[in-house]
């Protein structure tokens, strides 16, 4: 069972876990992706609910269906979905960032390291 966030409709985060899910790699191109009856039992919703979550994937050619087969994984899903994210997610806390270090009077090497240091940190190098 997967907790709701009270802030977001529930389809939404559904959305996001299964475009989450594609974007690490756990769903995968071609693979089928849970049915809203699935997902309804995993976040104790209704399957209509969890329809609406499927649909704004759909929509966006994230996934496609299988007439009796079910609902699949599309073959640039992936890729779709690191571009949209690059855009709208990444560019806006880039823009939010530097306002942030503009304010401080934060300059590019300093906050260059401080990205390098961030990243050296997250994949564990003790140097």
């Amino acid at each position: 069972m997967h907790e709701v966030d009270g802030e977001k409709p529930i389809y939404i985060q559904i959305a996001d876990w299964l475009e989450n899910a594609i974007i690490d790699g756990t769903l995968q191109a071609d693979e089928k992706v849970y049915s809203q009856y699935q997902l309804a039992e995993l976040f104790t919703i209704n399957p209509a609910t969890a329809g609406k979550g499927l649909t704004i994937l759909l929509e966006a050619g994230l996934v496609y269906k299988k007439r009796g087969l079910g609902t699949f994984v599309s073959l640039d899903a992936q890729q779709k979905l690191r571009a949209k994210r690059k855009e709208q997610t990444l560019s806006k806390l880039v823009r939010d960032l530097l306002h942030e270090a503009d304010l401080l009077g934060v300059h590019k090497n300093e906050l260059d390291m401080m990205i390098d240091a961030e990243r050296k940190h997250r994949k564990g190098d003790p140097t």
